[in-house]
């Protein structure tokens, strides 16, 4: 049996056995995974609901498949001693989340909000101060799909782009490539740094007080990685202080970010609701991963796509 409990539109769902039709395959919802987990030999899920006490009653299960890339809090090493299979679905986010970096980038340095207010208000002021981003230095911290696609739309820009990662390989359309060890010495010198980290041991917390004040007054921090590689505390200091001349989040360490949070008031600070992955294509592009991979499952033949290191949490 292949159970999901991620939701996806009966068009799906009809691709899905019209392609499989030897496959059962059973639609379920978060409240109804239990009556049918015990049997289930593959689970697509996005996520969330993966946790030490479905693995456990999953008694059958060889293959969790999930439609999200971010899989932290899974049970992986319970995983692992069952011999399941644990796939995600990165790669399939690159495209949105890049449009959504480099348009966030231009929207502060196109002055967009006060643009817009003056726009409101009625009020035509020609002292707005533009900037360019063409020629600047990027610094990508996670070189994978993302990080890569990020790098190759700032090459549009003319940019210069450093990566960090955990090996510091050399990947395609950065100029130069780290390892996150060098993250410190790298900072003085640029001027984008645009975060897509996964959360990691490695990763918590990598965005303090030390990486700030590190940076040039008048760069431009962007998260859209994981919350929990800033800490939330060091990066308001950061803008307090003008060490830092803008920041933009799109994830946070607590979401939905409580209403009474700092960062609201910040004029130097734009939010946006984690967002930057959403995508119309987002559930085709998910399913084209899982189908290959399923195609594999079922013939036993070929390889998979998106295999998660449980020692390594991605």
């Amino acid at each position: 049996m292949i159970l999901f409990s991620a939701k996806i539109s009966g068009k799906y769902q009809d691709a899905l056995k019209q392609q499989f039709p030897h496959q059962q395959f059973v639609f379920s919802n978060p409240d109804d995974i239990t009556n049918y987990i015990s049997d289930a030999e593959v689970f697509v899920t996005y996520g969330d609901d993966v946790n030490t006490n479905l693995i456990t009653e999953a008694i059958n299960l060889k293959w969790v498949a999930s439609l999200s890339a971010g899989v932290e809090g899974s049970p992986f090493q319970l995983m692992k001693e069952k011999g399941i299979l644990f796939t995600n679905s990165r790669g399939i986010h690159k495209i949105q989340m890049a449009e959504y970096a480099i348009s966030m980038l231009l929207q502060v340095y196109r002055q967009s909000n006060v643009v817009r207010t003056n726009e409101i208000n009625h009020k035509w002021d020609k002292s707005v101060r533009m900037q360019e981003i063409t020629g600047k230095t990027m610094l990508i911290a996670g070189t994978g799909a993302i990080g890569e696609e990020v790098a190759r739309l700032a090459k549009a820009f003319q940019m210069k782009t450093i990566g960090i990662s955990r090996s510091g390989r050399k990947v395609e359309n950065f100029d130069e490539n780290y390892p996150i060890d060098d993250l410190d010495q790298l900072l003085p010198n640029v001027d984008f740094v645009v975060s897509v980290l996964p959360s990691t041991d490695d990763t918590k917390g990598i965005f303090a007080s030390k990486q700030f004040k590190a940076l040039p007054n008048h760069a431009v921090f962007l998260n859209m990685g994981r919350g929990d590689a800033v800490i939330d505390e060091d990066l308001l200091q950061a803008i307090k202080d003008n060490e830092i001349a803008h920041a933009v989040l799109d994830v946070f360490n607590e979401e939905p970010l409580p209403t009474g949070h700092a960062f609201w008031e910040e004029e130097k600070i734009t939010i946006t609701p984690h967002i930057s992955a959403m995508s119309p294509n987002y559930v085709p592009r998910a399913l084209e991963i899982f189908t290959t991979n399923l195609q594999t499952y079922v013939t036993g033949q070929g390889e998979y796509i998106n295999v998660i290191d449980p020692n390594r949490g991605y």
